[in-house]
């Protein structure tokens, strides 16, 4: 009688136990406001405001209904491209040409001739300075996704997020070689890429760098596609990137410096030639919320041109004068 008794009691006690951790669970929360692990997008995109040594001084709103790419040729003429279109304005943003185009541009490149490369999801088409349509290039296959492109002298880089890979083709649109694959032997670590951001642009020295986005990571090669130097953190700190998949976009000061633009926490950023933090171009403050593709260009001047698609604007930030 007095073990069924024990055994009663403990039945007791285990149904309590039972009940007091269902209780917890569904009723009893916590305040996620205290987790300590929070990912708090609001208090990172504060920022500190001493940080921003750069101001928006001028704007304009490019015709096409999408925009996608921005680029800047060597007399700071602006192209922008997007959906069924290219325009083509001054310096200051008044149109000077367009052209339509059959489909989409996701980016845009323009050589030292005039020559335009127009990125159109799997492959690239050619125009010259009159909008004249020169050649369609082979498809870099059925799951691409282009999304950047650079030329410098006869070579051709093309960002490929689908593939997760860089193609390296030459001016008649033949491949050269592919830069960036998963190597352990040449300590190439592989390109991580989650979403359809994936940038590339040519160094003052003639190197190649590429934005690796799912590690934070910028990567630059040279011209046998080897991994020569890496640069980059991933940390919450206004001195990192963080997100699935940041920087989304990159362009190059005249001096080597890097200009960065995120999505998650909408920024532009100022990274020297060898990677460390300089200042913020643009906080949070300046976009709508949930922005993204903030493509960048930069003039002659240094003036850093961000194509803003939330806006639908072309804005122009230049270093603040220093206060006498």
């Amino acid at each position: 009688m007095k073990r069924k008794f024990i055994l009663f009691g403990a039945l007791i006690l285990l149904l309590a136990g039972i009940s007091f951790m269902a209780w917890d669970m569904f009723f009893n929360k916590p305040d996620s406001r205290l987790n300590p692990y929070a990912y708090d997008l609001n208090s990172l995109k504060s920022g500190d405001t001493s940080q921003i040594l750069y101001a928006e001084v001028h704007q304009f709103t490019p015709g096409l209904h999408t925009i996608h790419g921005i680029a800047v040729d060597q007399s700071d003429r602006i192209y922008i491209c997007g959906e069924n279109g290219v325009e083509i304005f001054n310096s200051s943003g008044k149109l000077e040409s367009e052209f339509t185009i059959p489909g989409t541009a996701n980016c845009i490149h323009v050589d030292q001739d005039g020559m335009i490369y127009l990125g159109m999801q799997d492959h690239l088409e050619t125009y010259d300075k009159t909008g004249k349509h020169m050649k369609r290039w082979k498809s870099c296959g059925k799951d691409a996704v282009i999304t950047s492109i650079a030329v410098t002298g006869s070579d051709v880089f093309i960002a490929d997020a689908g593939g997760k890979v860089v193609y390296q083709y030459d001016l008649e649109g033949n491949l050269v070689k592919k830069i960036g694959e998963k190597d352990p032997v040449r300590n190439i670590p592989g390109f991580v890429i989650p979403s359809p951001y994936f940038d590339l642009g040519i160094g003052n020295d003639g190197d190649l760098w590429v934005v690796n986005p799912g590690r934070h990571f910028f990567e630059k090669y040279n011209s046998d596609g080897d991994l020569i130097t890496t640069w980059g953190a991933s940390s919450m700190t206004m001195e990192g990137f963080c997100g699935c998949c940041n920087p989304s976009n990159f362009a190059m000061l005249s001096n080597g410096s890097f200009v960065t633009s995120e999505k998650g926490i909408e920024r532009i950023k100022v990274y020297g030639p060898e990677g460390d933090f300089k200042s913020v171009v643009a906080g949070p403050d300046a976009f709508i919320e949930g922005t993204s593709g903030l493509d960048l260009a930069v003039n002659s001047q240094d003036q850093i041109l961000a194509l803003d698609p939330e806006k639908k604007q072309v804005r122009f930030f230049e270093l603040k004068k220093p206060e006498k």
